[in-house]
């Protein structure tokens, strides 16, 4: 298969219209056609949630008087099961969710919309990752697009295991002081939340998540690690949330009540 036979599905959490997910249109037209299908809204950390019992409205987005891509009111696993269901001509041959502003590292991974648009699509078999830049407000998306480039042209050379996502994290500095590339485990110290108590205008009482981060970990095979120390973090991810380790210490559970 020639590269301009490659059909490569973009979506993201971020919503249509963000900046991230224009600037992997222009990098990925490059590598194969591009299909955008993507939440109409905003929807970061919708985590794998699907609709069930609302219709899924789906209109076309143009561009500078091109047609630019499908919006999708609803999450990202929506997008990414309407896109590969029903709105593309084929199966595309690679999935990307991205690029998220805003690095999706440690138990973030449950939350994001963009890992779990990229899981949904190892789910239906398609090879795909998610991609975040390590920087929320005003993030340098350009320093992310030759990794996305080289990543995506190595899947489509080599493929992923089946029902495999990579979640890929990538430092907010230029290309050439990137430290290197990590294959990395997701980090499992959890995130010391709290909840501030706020008063509103009317005297009503909301709550505002907060807390703070973890102690950061030595280890560089962990993917908050690799990403401090300048590196590429690439996470392989599965949907199988079977503990199967413990099969064997859980082994005496009563038959029946």
């Amino acid at each position: 298969m020639t590269s301009g036979s490659y059909l490569i599905l973009l979506t993201n959490d971020d919503g249509i219209h963000a900046e991230g997910l224009r600037l992997l249109r222009r990098v990925m037209r490059e590598i194969g056609a591009v299909a955008i299908v993507a939440p109409d809204a905003e929807r970061s950390a919708v985590g794998h949630a699907i609709t069930l019992y609302d219709p899924i409205r789906v209109h076309e987005v143009t561009r500078n008087g091109e047609f630019y891509g499908h919006a999708v009111a609803g999450t990202p696993a929506d997008a990414v099961k309407l896109a590969v269901n029903s709105l593309l001509p084929r199966r595309p041959d690679l999935v990307i969710a991205g690029i998220n502003n805003g690095a999706n590292v440690g138990f973030n991974v449950l939350y994001s919309g963009t890992v779990s648009a990229a899981t949904e699509a190892a789910i239906l078999g398609v090879p795909a990752m998610a991609v975040s830049l390590a920087q929320k407000k005003d993030p340098p998306f350009e320093f992310a697009l030759p990794h996305v480039a080289l990543l995506a042209r190595w899947i489509l050379r080599e493929g992923l295991p089946r029902g495999v996502a990579l979640n890929v994290n990538i430092p907010a500095i230029p290309p050439d002081e990137i430290s290197g590339y990590r294959l990395t485990r997701q980090c499992l110290a959890p995130y010391w939340d709290s909840y501030e108590q706020r008063e509103d205008p009317r005297g009503n009482i909301y709550y505002w998540l907060s807390g703070e981060v973890p102690p950061e970990e030595k280890d560089e095979t962990v993917d908050v690690t690799a990403l401090k120390r300048g590196y590429v973090s690439i996470t392989p991810l599965f949907y199988d949330l079977t503990a199967h380790n413990c099969r064997l210490a859980l082994d005496g559970l009563p038959e029946k009540p």
